[in-house]
């Protein structure tokens, strides 16, 4: 499973960025899937996991009403919709894909390159 995300980038507080997650060799519709973090001198942050419907979406305490999974299962791609943004947001962001939701919350198999979201004041 190759997954590669993208759609980072620099952005002032207050804005939104839209990451993606282009999964590669499989069909994404098959794992659940999450999106980390990890901010410099940081642990790595679970924020949301989605299972095979966006109804099974779930999200940590940080993300909880500013970021939005969802998959498009058509593009093979997931995102994460990230409104509202605040400079403690700035990270390296991945994406991850395992077999159950559980499973990619807590050590995923499979991760993808993260992409670089810089929060300015």
């Amino acid at each position: 499973v190759q997954l590669q995300a993208s759609g980072g980038g620099l952005v002032q507080t207050g804005g939104s960025l839209r990451l993606s997650c282009v999964a590669s060799g499989v069909a994404l519709e098959d794992y659940a899937v999450g999106w980390f973090r990890q901010a410099t001198g940081k642990e790595r942050e679970g924020l949301a996991y989605v299972g095979e419907s966006d109804e099974s979406a779930y999200y940590a305490e940080s993300a909880k009403g500013r970021f939005t999974v969802f998959r498009d299962n058509a593009k093979n791609t997931a995102y994460l919709q990230m409104n509202s943004l605040k400079p403690e947001d700035t990270a390296v962001y991945y994406c991850a894909a395992d077999y159950s939701i559980s499973s990619v919350e807590r050590n995923p198999q499979y991760w993808g390159k993260g992409t670089q979201v810089t929060v300015s004041s």
